[in-house]
């Protein structure tokens, strides 16, 4: 009896379909990306430098427990009332002399921040604060600054602090205008640094 050979499967196509789906799946599909904090670290010390002295009054004191309550300069707050706290002591003004603040518009407390270049926050979170609590916190602490920045850019150049920034990182900005607006951000950055200081979390 005559041996019958098999039927063969024409697979020709099948690297076609194979590609085509790959192609479909590359375009449909989204790539989730983390997000996180813009944080830039202090520049690296040598570990015999002594570190600098901070006056008692230039510190601003968050602390966050495991029950994500705030306490600020030993004294229970709400997050919604962290910016403004925050604002005010930044924009103190109570140094004299040398550290005296030309611009700032607060009260002149002794007993609080003697200008904007001095103050710094120290923000201290217990390992129990959810993570929904503690961006909450930075969230608010990094607006108050920028409500200050926005404030000086708007009485200097009559434009905010993030619509300069917002302009500079514009790929349509010319090169001559971004130069222009880097001084600008600058002098502004300079006026008004940023210092956050997060300790490490307690438990």
């Amino acid at each position: 009896m005559a041996r019958r050979e098999a039927p063969e499967v024409n697979a020709g196509s099948m690297a076609d379909i194979a590609f085509l789906l790959l192609i479909f799946f590359l375009v449909t599909t989204t790539i989730e990306t983390d997000s996180g904090i813009s944080r830039k670290l202090p520049p690296w010390q040598p570990e015999e430098q002594e570190p600098p002295v901070i006056k008692e009054r230039n510190i601003f004191q968050v602390l966050v427990n495991s029950n994500n309550q705030l306490l600020v300069e030993d004294e229970e707050m709400e997050i919604e009332e962290l910016r403004q706290a925050a604002v005010e002591f930044i924009d103190n003004g109570g140094g004299t002399g040398d550290e005296a603040c030309d611009f700032c518009q607060g009260p002149g407390d002794a007993s609080s921040s003697v200008n904007p270049q001095k103050a710094i926050i120290s923000l201290v979170n217990n390992r129990g604060t959810e993570y929904g609590t503690y961006i909450a916190v930075q969230n608010e602490l990094v607006a108050a600054y920028n409500q200050l920045r926005d404030r000086e850019a708007q009485r200097l150049f009559g434009t905010s602090f993030t619509a300069m920034e917002a302009k500079y990182n514009d790929s349509r900005t010319s090169e001559g205008a971004k130069e222009t607006l880097k001084e600008r951000i600058e002098l502004i950055k300079d006026m008004i640094p940023q210092k956050l200081s997060e300790a490490e979390p307690t438990s």
